[in-house]
Formats: structure tokens, C-alpha cells, sequence
């Protein structure tokens, strides 16, 4: 492994291990990075920048490292306290990439992903193109997956509904001409592989006792245990004619068995891609 793919695999471990914080977003990594990816190729950049742009999506909300369960997890409405300390995660994501070697890389979708238009977003109030253009990318790929995203509170909604309502917030909360890419490529269909997927082909698995993302890895195989990282819930993995099964269990993994893994191939794919387009800061022999 070049040390390039040494330094993504860094970032993309780091991110992984804050989204496993939070049981129902599994996947949310890897879509919001698809989702972005897809957009700035449909906007003509070259692959550098779209690998960029995807690197950025994946990178995200590191920052969330930072924020309790407590918040984190809640299953209703956050206060107005929670809430500021939500709104703390770009800050601290940034602040967290200080001194890596590839933080200009993703410095700008970390910090200003929150950032509207209208100027009300934040941690900086900043308005229209003083907008990154990675940040505005982003944002919209960020805020399509959580609405398409099931949450403790609600299942998520159908995508002709997230872009409806992407619509209307056009030129406020999201950059009026990208989303009007966005609004192109989802009503073409083009990110219906991306919605309601943890990885390529990999449908997103729910717990039938609690409700969380039960993700299912690339290479696990027929007959191999997958668990609910929430309540402890285990079956056994069934690969049927190309489609993924999770029999009713009444069993339960153990402690050792319930501790969190990093997905090595989505990771690994993920970073032979980058370092293949990714045009990256000099960096020390």
C-alpha cells in the first residue's frame, strides 16, 4: 500500500468508526459519498475533483465523534441545547483534521457542509457561491439521505418526496443550479442504487427486534453471523440467488462478538479509487 492510500484509509477508518456511534445511519458514509460523486460528474468536473468531492461526502461529519449518545442516539426531538451542541460537529471535525496530511483535501465539505444560501446556516452564516463548492455538494447529497434514511423516529421517506422537498428549497437551504442537477438525476433514476444501499448491490438490513441498520459487508458469506449493533440481536446470513436473507433468531451476540469491526473491502475499495484519481498535496518520502 502507497502512502497515499495509507493516509485515505486513515480517514476513512476515522469516519467509520464515528458512524458505528449511531446504529441507524449505517451506510450514510458511503451514500452521501456516492450521492456526491454522482453529482460533480454530472456537473463535468474532472475525476479529480469528483474523487475529491466523494472524499469530502464520506468525511463528512467526523466532527460527531465529539457529540454524546445521548444526543446522538435520542429517538425524539432534540432541545435548543442539544441542539447547539449538534451544531458544534463541523468545528470540531475540523478541527480533529488539524495536521493531517490531506486535510486541504476535505477541509471545505468538513467545515461548511451545514452552510445555506440564505446565509442562516452554519457554524459561519456564510451565503451562496462564498459557499464552497464541495460544501454545496455535500450539503445537498447530506440532507437527500437523511430524509430517504429511516430514524428512531420516523422511516424514511419515498425519493420523490426528499426531491419535492429539495425543490422548494432551492436558492435557501440549497444551491439553486446544482440542485437542479440533483432534481435531474433523481428523477432519471440515476441515484435509485445509491438510496436505501449500504454498499453496491448490499440493501440496507433492519433489526427485526429494535429497528437499526443491520450492514451486511461485500464479503461475508452464506452461514456467517451478522449482528444489531443496538440490542445485541444474531442471525445467521443467507445469500440467495443473488439477494441477501436474514432469518427470524431468537439468539444474541456476545460482547466480544457485539464490538464493532471496520468494513474492510467497502474501505478498501473505496481507497484504491481515490488514490487513483485524487491529484494529492505533496507529501513527504
Amino acid at each position: 500500500m502507497s502512502y497515499l492510500e495509507e493516509l485515505l484509509k486513515s480517514l476513512f477508518m476515522m469516519a467509520s468508526f464515528v458512524e458505528a456511534r449511531d446504529p441507524y445511519t449505517g451506510g450514510h458514509l458511503w451514500r452521501v459519498a456516492q450521492f456526491s460523486g454522482l453529482l460533480a460528474t454530472s456537473l463535468g468536473l474532472p475525476p479529480n475533483d469528483v474523487a475529491r468531492i466523494s472524499l469530502g461526502g464520506f468525511l463528512h461529519d467526523l466532527g460527531k465523534v465529539a457529540v454524546p449518545d445521548a444526543i446522538l442516539n435520542k429517538p425524539s426531538r432534540l432541545t435548543e441545547e442539544e441542539y447547539a451542541v449538534i451544531r458544534t460537529h463541523p468545528e470540531v471535525g475540523h478541527r480533529l483534521l488539524s495536521g493531517h496530511p490531506l486535510a486541504d483535501l476535505v477541509r471545505a465539505a468538513v467545515l461548511c457542509h451545514h452552510e445555506t444560501p440564505d446565509g442562516r446556516g452554519y457554524p459561519h452564516g456564510l451565503r451562496g457561491e462564498s459557499i464552497p463548492l464541495d460544501a454545496r455538494i455535500v450539503s445537498l447529497s447530506d440532507a437527500f439521505d437523511a430524509m430517504t434514511s429511516s430514524r428512531p423516529y420516523r422511516k424514511g421517506m419515498p425519493t420523490v418526496k426528499a426531491l419535492s422537498i429539495i425543490e422548494e428549497a432551492l436558492d435557501r437551504q440549497f444551491d439553486g443550479r446544482l440542485g437542479a442537477y440533483f432534481l435531474t438525476l433523481g428523477k432519471e433514476g440515476a441515484l435509485d442504487h445509491i438510496v436505501g444501499h449500504t454498499d453496491m448491490g448490499i440493501p440496507i438490513q433492519e433489526c427485526p427486534e429494535c429497528g437499526p441498520t443491520i450492514v451486511v459487508r461485500r464479503d461475508q458469506k452464506t452461514g456467517e453471523f451478522v449482528y444489531c449493533r443496538k440490542c445485541g440481536y444474531r442471525t445467521t446470513l443467507l445469500r440467495e440467488n443473488g439477494r441477501i436473507v436474514l432469518p427470524d433468531s431468537d439468539d444474541h451476540g456476545t460482547e466480544a462478538e457485539l464490538q464493532f469491526e471496520p468494513d474492510l473491502p467497502l474501505i478498501e475499495g473505496l481507497v484504491r479509487e481515490a488514490s487513483l484519481n485524487l491529484n494529492a498535496p505533496m507529501l513527504p518520502h
